[in-house]
């Protein structure tokens, strides 16, 4: 698997983290993700001669679906995370399933929760239609999208270029995605190792864990976190308990925002999590406030 990363000057601390710094953060997510396409292969100038219209007419969709749901940046950004880190990103979150493989839609990560299909679907017929024939593939659809989505909600004067020439999977797997996507249970120990096993180091993961500056949370990603957790600040718990009941079953689909501000890129993500107040366990567990690794990052 090739990694394709944009290394960034890390701040001294999490705590240093400026607006600034963090929109140049997140705005690299989608070049840092590994792809299972050949490096050498890849340039931003890919469709520049058999579809110059390609990559406005991704935009203007994406634009649109936005104006429509300012929650749909999130989750075209998810969607492409998703599809990346399963054996990289080649598309296979899109297939359905067939007689020969069981799709990743209805991996326990997916079902229920990744959103955005029908957009990818939009921007899809739109680009074939502007190039006159199907010359993009869904897995680049996914790249620029996540870009744009990112682009729309807070950093567009940060506009960076995606490497384009993915080819589409054809095959996906229900077990890597049940196996290889990060839970938002998980420890700082285990999140670095799934982010380790694709090429990925710690301040990778921070990074990373960073686009959930915009989007929401389903009360069964956090319930375990409000009501046993103990790195959590009390009433921040308490307002969030008024959301998400302690019995499972009951509220479940209940949505939460990850930061104050959902629909906007900016660093308050990070820091909520130096005041104790990561919605995710997951996220929390990036900052322990002890000097620990990813403190650092």
């Amino acid at each position: 698997m090739h990694n394709n990363k944009t290394k960034l000057q890390a701040p001294t601390t999490m705590a240093s983290f400026s607006y600034l710094q963090c929109l140049l953060v997140i705005v690299t997510v989608t070049m840092m993700i590994p792809t299972t396409t050949n490096a050498a292969a890849l340039t931003p100038n890919f469709y520049k001669k058999v579809c110059p219209k390609a990559l406005p007419v991704i935009r203007r969709v994406v634009q649109k679906a936005i104006n429509r749901e300012r929650r749909m940046g999130a989750s075209l950004l998810r969607l492409h995370f998703h599809d990346c880190f399963v054996n990289g990103c080649d598309g296979s979150i899109l297939l359905d399933d067939t007689k020969n493989f069981t799709g990743e839609k209805t991996a326990k990560p997916n079902l229920n929760s990744i959103r955005g299909l029908e957009v990818v679907d939009e921007i899809k017929a739109a680009v074939d239609k502007a190039c006159k024939r199907p010359v993009v593939s869904c897995a680049d659809i996914l790249a620029v999208a996540a870009r744009d989505s990112v682009a729309i909600l807070g950093g567009p004067q940060f506009w960076y270029k995606v490497l384009l020439g993915r080819r589409d999977a054809r095959t996906a797997s229900i077990t890597a995605a049940n196996n290889n996507l990060p839970a938002p249970f998980l420890n700082f120990t285990q999140l670095v190792t799934s982010f380790n096993n694709v090429g990925l180091n710690t301040k990778d993961l921070v990074v990373l864990s960073g686009g959930h500056t915009i989007g929401f949370a389903r009360c069964t990603t956090y319930r375990n976190r409000i009501y046993n957790d103990t790195n959590i600040e009390t009433n921040f718990a308490t307002s969030l308990r008024r959301n998400c009941p302690r019995t499972s079953g009951v509220g479940d689909n209940n949505l939460t925002p990850l930061d104050p501000t959902p629909s906007s890129v900016d660093n308050l993500y990070y820091k909520a999590l130096l005041g104790k107040k990561g919605i995710l366990h997951s996220d929390q567990e990036l900052y322990k406030g002890n000097g620990s690794e990813s403190d650092k990052c």
